[in-house]
């Protein structure tokens, strides 16, 4: 697994598997309770849904636990003039002749609709580290690849982006 997680995450982390283990944990079981006292079980589809629900609580603990284990800490800290995880880059696409803006953050918070794009990705990749005006090939396979350029860098932190369910 190896996650690259920053300490923000690791906070956001540790309070979703506290929320899930004192808040959520509860009602799920008091939910399973009162469905199980509505008869019987072959055919008592608030029973299943509420066991599958239960369950679904649990396996998120358990995978966000185990990220938690396996977790390689990575710094936000980056200099004043290259791109640095939680920065917004404006990148110029050759090929395309189109300019997008991106949010460089780790793989848990990764979202391409919403302009995030992880840092283990091949364009995330390329671009740490580098600086304004830089002309970047972002090599997708051994045979593919493309050309960027880096427009501008807006430094921003990363505690407003959700981490990502599964």
């Amino acid at each position: 697994m190896r996650e690259q997680l920053t300490q923000e995450d690791v906070k956001k982390i540790e309070e979703e598997i506290e929320y899930r283990k004192l808040v959520v944990r509860k009602e799920a079981l008091e939910a399973v309770k009162e469905a199980r006292a509505h008869g019987d079980l072959s055919e008592n589809f608030e029973y299943h849904a509420a066991k599958k629900d239960k369950n679904k609580n649990e396996s998120r603990i358990r995978y966000l636990e185990k990220m938690l284990k396996t977790a390689r800490i990575v710094s936000t800290q980056s200099e004043d003039d290259e791109v640095g995880l939680n920065n917004k880059v404006e990148v110029f696409f050759e090929d395309e002749e189109e300019t997008q803006v991106y949010k460089l953050v780790t793989s848990i918070r990764g979202n391409s609709l919403d302009g995030r794009i992880s840092l283990e990705s091949p364009l995330g990749k390329a671009l740490m580290g580098r600086k304004a005006g830089d002309r970047v090939y972002v090599k997708v396979s051994e045979a593919a690849g493309y050309y960027v350029v880096i427009k501008s860098i807006d430094k921003t932190s990363g505690e407003e982006d959700d981490i990502r369910g599964f």
